[in-house]
């Protein structure tokens, strides 16, 4: 997560809320709801895309060597049935490297031009993952910690077929918040695990402080690599497990101000893709960025999670 996965993460760029921090007194409701609902449209619209989350039906990690790939159910990295030959091609893993080689007469493309054999970059690397397309389904190298795996998509899956829709709390302009950043110097680094069990070193350089109903609460910002344009908000609260996932839910934030403010607006909070595929590698929110209480806004538990 530390380099956004170039599908979602550059199309999710423009629905984030970017602008810094600002005053939240005196702002139009009607103009808050509005801005709501078209963060809500572009969100469903990403989602539902051929390369959103509802696309995702597998994930392999590589060991040493060759990785063998098809549709065969004996192979290492298994396609969904029907969707290819039963030996499409063979992942090479060298240490932190992948080579993908395709067996004879495979119809195997990288961005619409036949690949016979290729390197393959991750999706940490600079510019995201080398995606590999075949028929309807996509495939490309992911890196969590000191592990490769191959993250598999269908257009056609079920999970987009039969997606459910997505389901909100009311937009209340009182859960916008103007919150205080205090920076930590030098920024901390923090240890987070993910649903697959990986522990992955994220920077904070900072703490957001907010009150709400008259109660002081701070949550713990995150960094992403590269430049930082923006803070990740990592959260859980009460309501997880019961109305909303309970592997919390996450939220973007501008930078701060000239005065140290953010707006922290968890209108705009929503769902892991964990939530809706067991294929994903969401982060689990930080203990210390557990809110003792009820956020009853943003985005809900999806109607289709199992």
């Amino acid at each position: 997560m530390s380099k956004r996965w170039i599908w979602l993460a550059a199309l999710l760029w423009h629905l984030w809320p970017h602008g810094c921090g600002g005053r939240t007194e005196g702002l139009d409701p009607a103009a808050h709801r509005r801005e709501v609902e078209e963060w809500r449209k572009e969100r469903l619209s990403l989602l539902v895309s051929e390369s959103g989350w509802l696309t995702l039906c597998g994930l392999f990690w590589l060991k040493e060597g060759p990785n063998t790939c098809g549709g065969d159910s004996s192979l290492d990295v298994v396609f969904p049935r029907g969707k290819s030959p039963a030996i499409l091609g063979t992942f090479w893993r060298t240490d932190s490297l992948v080579r993908f080689t395709a067996r004879s007469g495979a119809e195997v493309h990288h961005e619409g031009v036949p690949a016979t054999s290729l390197e393959l970059k991750s999706d940490l690397d600079q510019g995201g993952p080398t995606v590999l397309t075949h028929g309807t389904l996509s495939f490309y190298v992911i890196k969590r910690g000191d592990k490769l795996g191959v993250r598999v998509k269908d257009r056609e899956s079920p999970t987009r077929v039969n997606f459910k829709g997505l389901e909100y709390f009311p937009i209340r302009l009182g859960w916008r918040h103007e919150a205080s950043f205090k920076p930590y110097n030098p920024p901390r680094i923090m240890k987070i695990a993910n649903a697959v069990n990986i522990v992955q070193e994220y920077s904070s350089p900072g703490a957001l402080t907010f009150e709400h109903e008259g109660e002081t609460y701070t949550v713990d910002a995150l960094a992403e690599s590269g430049e930082v344009k923006e803070l990740l908000i990592m959260f859980s609260d009460q309501t997880a497990g019961i109305e909303t996932y309970g592997g919390g839910r996450q939220l973007y934030t501008g930078m701060p101000d000239a005065r140290g403010k953010v707006v922290l607006d968890f209108n705009l909070a929503y769902n892991w893709p964990c939530v809706f595929t067991e294929f994903a590698t969401c982060p689990i929110p930080p203990a210390q960025n557990h809110l003792p209480l009820r956020v009853e806004a943003g985005e809900k538990m999806y109607a289709g999670h199992e």
